[in-house]
């Protein structure tokens, strides 16, 4: 049985029968498939980034949007008025409001209050 294990390893290339060259194959089989920071984990990390960039971006467009909404209503109380009416269906109390509902957008309607 020695013997086996011993011409097998003879046959070998030079090169892995080093004890430097096994240590480092060693090394990179395990950096690659059983340490913390392995291959795979790395692959799912990059790729949570990406969504995480995309999300940046999104949310960095809609921080302008709101910004020059805000503006514009600070600005303006014609705005202010028109803002606070469709937004939030204030109204004088001399008026009466009527809402009229598409099918489509029923979950994005805001609730009325009732007086």
């Amino acid at each position: 049985m020695p013997q086996r294990i011993i011409s097998a390893f003879k046959r070998l290339p030079s090169w892995l029968r080093n004890r430097y060259a096994i240590t480092l194959i060693c090394f990179f089989i395990y950096m690659l498939f059983f340490d913390r920071h392995d291959l795979i984990s790395q692959m799912q990390l990059k790729q949570e980034l990406g969504k995480l960039e995309e999300n940046k971006d999104y949310y960095k467009l809609q921080i302008e949007q709101t910004s020059k909404d805000l503006n514009n209503l600070l600005t303006n109380d014609n705005n202010l008025e028109k803002f606070a009416r469709e937004k939030y269906l204030m109204k004088k109390p001399d008026e009466d409001i009527f809402v009229i509902v598409d099918d489509k957008a029923i979950s994005t309607t805001p609730k009325t209050m009732e007086e």
